[in-house]
């Protein structure tokens, strides 16, 4: 099959990607913060049940929740010091989760797990997924999903090509970048470990071609492995979307309601990679993830390596402060990010970034009606029509919502990017995939 030297797939958008803010600026630690807020549920999955109390004193890298589930990731200790609180916090994603609060004190060295000292060739896939539940590795682009769950391929599946996400498509945003300048073996070593755990024979990273440096730098790492390639896209949004990825670098369409490995792959975003070198390697639970924070209401944009459950207000902090008044903090991008109300919530697995914007960049507004321009079907990147979604979603018309597809939708934005009329397009798409959700779970659970 032969595919074009940048590979990309149809439709998207292509909006201003302001990265030139923090792309230059090599990942740094910020200071130990005095307290941190240890959400319970950093995952897509069963929830966790805690394994400390209020008093206890705890070690960085201690064990402070799991479960007895298959489709739950444990969260650890990610500073040593005293337990205050077990108790429910607002959440980043929304509503409110029981988390462990811990202030910071005593020693700070890490309790590592025993690492089995093995190239990727000599342990089992299982031994691989064990350690990668063990140490609480989620998808750290932003969904969450546990990774030894996604690495356990079923009964019947085979996979045979584990691919890296190293797109990095939402603006602003630039960690993923500076992960794969600066820790680029660690990413490569990661690859070798999860194709292992699939048993895929080739790996590829796909790399957005407005990143020169980082693919020289994630080729020249991967130079010595023949079964490992690394490929440029097209620069578009969503183009680190995992059906998008596919669809660029094999021209393999995800069937509606499947997964990638219906199609014989796995993703992985590199931060995961990283990661999961950094498990079985050296031990190291997930404790830590890089961020960028940035945006025109931040002094000093950055990249920082930032202990999980850090208030949002200590990294703004280290990152200078806010520049004039700030109009909205968003955890995430602009485009797929969500809006917080608090400074207080903290940094979880899935945080990938934080944008600030100032007040007079934002703009009050009121949808006007939908002139059926159609320009939302023609940027939607899933071959769905937004703007009749919306008008379902707002009817509750459920089953013709089902009938059009809405659980395919990626939420990417594109649609709402593009709408000249400003429609509140990816917000009632989302209530309509809530509403259909909901209505799946009452009737699986009335049988």
């Amino acid at each position: 099959m032969i595919l074009l030297s940048v590979a990309t797939f149809k439709k998207g958008v292509h909006p201003p990607y302001n990265k030139q803010y923090s792309s230059n600026k090599e990942i740094q630690q910020i200071p130990q913060p005095d307290e941190i807020i240890i959400p319970l549920q950093q995952h897509i999955g069963a929830s966790l049940e805690p394994v400390v109390k209020r008093k206890d004193q705890v070690r960085r890298g201690q064990l402070l929740a799991d479960s007895d589930s298959f489709v739950a990731a444990p969260v650890h200790a990610s500073l040593a010091g005293e337990v205050t609180a077990v108790e429910k916090v607002p959440s980043p994603q929304g509503g409110r989760v029981l988390a462990v609060k811990i202030k910071a004190g005593g020693d700070q060295q890490e309790e590592l797990a025993e690492v089995p000292g093995k190239e990727p060739e000599e342990l089992s896939p299982e031994e691989i997924r064990q350690a990668v539940r063990q140490a609480g590795i989620t998808g750290m682009g932003g969904a969450m999903f546990p990774t030894h769950v996604k690495l356990a391929v079923p009964e019947g599946k085979s996979i045979d090509h584990l691919i890296i996400n190293g797109a990095e498509c939402e603006p602003y945003l630039t960690v993923d970048h500076r992960i794969m300048l600066e820790r680029g073996e660690q990413v490569v070593d990661g690859l070798r470990y999860l194709m292992r755990a699939t048993e895929a024979e080739q790996g590829l990273i796909g790399i957005e071609d407005n990143k020169p440096d980082a693919l020289k730098a994630l080729k020249s790492a991967a130079a010595e492995f023949d079964n490992i390639e690394v490929r440029a896209t097209e620069t578009k949004y969503p183009q680190g979307g995992e059906k998008m990825l596919i669809k660029a670098l094999l021209d393999r369409d995800v069937p509606v309601g499947g997964l990638p490995l219906d199609v014989g792959v796995v993703v992985n975003n590199v931060a995961t990679a990283a990661a999961v070198s950094a498990s079985l390697r050296e031990g190291r639970p997930l404790i830590d993830r890089p961020l960028t924070i940035t945006g025109e209401g931040i002094n000093n944009p950055g990249n920082f390596e930032v202990p999980l459950g850090t208030p949002i207000a200590e990294v703004i902090k280290a990152a200078g402060g806010f520049a004039g008044e700030p109009g909205k903090v968003i955890l995430g991008g602009p485009m797929m990010g969500q809006a917080q109300t608090s400074l207080d919530v903290p940094v979880v697995k899935g945080t990938s970034g934080i944008l600030v914007l100032t007040r007079n960049q934002l703009e009050e507004y009121s949808p006007a009606p939908c002139i059926n321009c159609a320009r939302c079907v023609d940027a939607c990147p899933m071959y769905l029509v937004p703007a009749r979604l919306e008008k379902l979603a707002q009817q509750e018309e459920l089953d013709k919502l089902e009938e059009y597809q809405v659980m395919n939708c990626i939420e990417c934005g594109s649609c709402s990017y593009v709408c000249p009329a400003q429609r509140p397009l990816v917000h009632y798409i989302r209530v309509g995939k809530a509403a259909v959700t909901a209505r799946k779970k009452s009737e699986q659970g009335g049988s």
